[in-house]
């Protein structure tokens, strides 16, 4: 259903394509925004002045509401313990440090698991999101979550640098609301219903940006966010046409790291300071850069803890980013291990901004290449294709700049319709292009336990021989 809807929509006029994404933005802010949007910001704004006291105490208290309507009204957690119990095992849930590591892969298999018996998903607001490691998951927010999520975020996404969901702004994203096949503008749509210019990142081009300058010029937003590498593929455009009437407040980077040529890049183009954010759908963790340019993590979202090889470290070490959620208590998730590595700043001190909230470092993680179309273009975010498809694991490996791979593990459901399902999106989003289907066994981890979702062996080659910068350049 998912891909009859999108041809249908791919076969709208470029005007009516809006009034799509508008209507669709009207539902979304019917769900993120609503009359105590603005009290919930004021109060995120001020919990940023605690002492480390007083947020010790808040998590503490909030730690044990999660842990103990986890052990009792979350089916997974429930079956967890009763075995637990049936063994002869007396440890305690209401203690942290006795709960089981839980993996990705527990939660992709069976999401339904991990929510709380009071919940009604026919209620709830479903998220689909694969991350950086290819594995499709779904996940169910309450309207109380949502709306707390964007009441942070609208605070420290936004509030921090003088500009709000009213402004009207862009972001570079990996939806594709053009067909990627589309050679002509416009390469984007008008949101109205969140003030949102969502500009593909599909056709990102030297060929075709100026066509993105020429409609930021004209509907001029007041900021900007998206990926990093695709930012800055937009900066280097603006610097190589000489444009200065391009001028932003700040330019937001997610979903990918943020390296200091990128965002160099980018805050000459758009003379705007740009600051990096970190965080996931699974909502157990989050951080946001000051205007310091410090990382500062999210304490109502999560209990962070930092491991490795089991053991928990108490120093400032580099090691396994393990988190509780403290915030989506329908669906928590337990000294969950998210895929990425972290070394935080010892303690919470007050920052240059003001701010007393505790620092992230350092982030490993989070890195992955950008395939090439055939017609030149680079494709940034490629995960989608799996979206709601049974698919356990899956690794995307470009050999040539006309062919690649997909390595994939099968879940239970797979069929030669899924397949060709894959193969259809891929081509949707690069075009003409041969892709193979490879079934493994699992797919190879590298020394953080991580895979990479893409390998473009291409760009690699590429950046070797000075044509394009890699996308993991220091």
């Amino acid at each position: 259903m998912r891909d009859v809807l999108l041809k249908a929509y791919h076969n709208l006029p470029g005007p009516f394509r809006s009034v799509a994404a508008s209507l669709r933005g009207l539902y979304l802010r019917s769900w993120r925004y609503g009359p105590e949007t603005d009290r919930l910001v004021e109060e995120a704004l001020e919990r940023e002045t605690w002492t480390l006291d007083r947020w010790k105490t808040w998590q503490e208290e909030r730690l044990a509401f999660v842990l103990h309507r986890a052990a009792t009204q979350v089916p997974y957690y429930r079956e967890h313990w009763a075995v637990r119990r049936r063994q002869g095992d007396k440890a305690s849930w209401d203690y942290l440090e006795n709960w089981p590591i839980l993996e990705k892969e527990s939660v992709r298999e069976n999401p339904r698991a991990f929510l709380a018996d009071d919940c009604d998903v026919q209620k709830m607001f479903c998220e689909q999101t694969s991350g950086t490691t290819g594995k499709p998951m779904t996940l169910w927010w309450s309207l109380k979550t949502v709306r707390g999520w964007y009441a942070l975020a609208e605070a420290r996404w936004r509030k921090w640098h003088g500009v709000s969901r009213h402004d009207r702004w862009i972001i570079l994203g990996g939806q594709l609301v053009v067909p990627a096949n589309q050679l002509k503008p416009p390469f984007w749509v008008w949101n109205q219903g969140l003030n949102q210019l969502y500009m593909s990142t599909y056709h990102l081009s030297p060929q075709l940006s100026r066509y993105y300058l020429d409609a930021i010029a004209r509907y001029r937003p007041v900021y900007m966010m998206g990926y990093s590498s695709a930012m800055a593929s937009l900066a280097e455009a603006v610097r190589a046409s000489g444009r200065q009437d391009l001028r932003m407040t700040v330019a937001t980077s997610n979903a990918e790291p943020l390296y200091d040529y990128q965002r160099t890049t980018i805050a000459e183009a758009f003379q705007c300071p740009v600051r990096e954010t970190y965080g996931m759908g699974e909502i157990v963790v989050h951080a946001s850069e000051c205007t310091v340019g410090r990382l500062h993590l999210w304490p109502e979202v999560g209990k962070v803890e930092i491991m490795d090889d089991g053991s928990l470290f108490t120093d400032d070490r580099s090691g396994e980013l393990v988190c509780t959620g403290l915030f989506n208590v329908d669906m928590p998730l337990i000294r969950y291990k998210v895929g990425d590595r972290a070394k935080l700043q010892g303690g919470i001190s007050t920052c240059g901004c003001g701010r007393s909230l505790p620092e992230i470092s350092r982030i490993e993680g989070r890195s992955n290449d950008v395939l090439i179309a055939p017609d030149g273009r680079r494709v940034y975010w490629i995960n989608p294709v799996f979206y709601g498809l049974p698919v356990r694991e899956a690794q995307i490996v470009q050999e040539e700049l006309e062919r690649l791979c997909v390595r994939y593990v099968p879940a239970m459901g797979w069929t030669d319709e899924t397949k060709r399902s894959i193969i259809d999106r891929i081509q949707a989003r690069m075009g003409k292009i041969e892709v193979s289907m490879e079934r493994v066994e699992s797919i190879p981890r590298g020394a953080n336990g991580k895979f990479r979702a893409v390998v473009s062996k291409i760009f690699v080659r590429n950046s070797a021989n000075g044509h394009v910068p890699s996308a993991q350049s220091p």
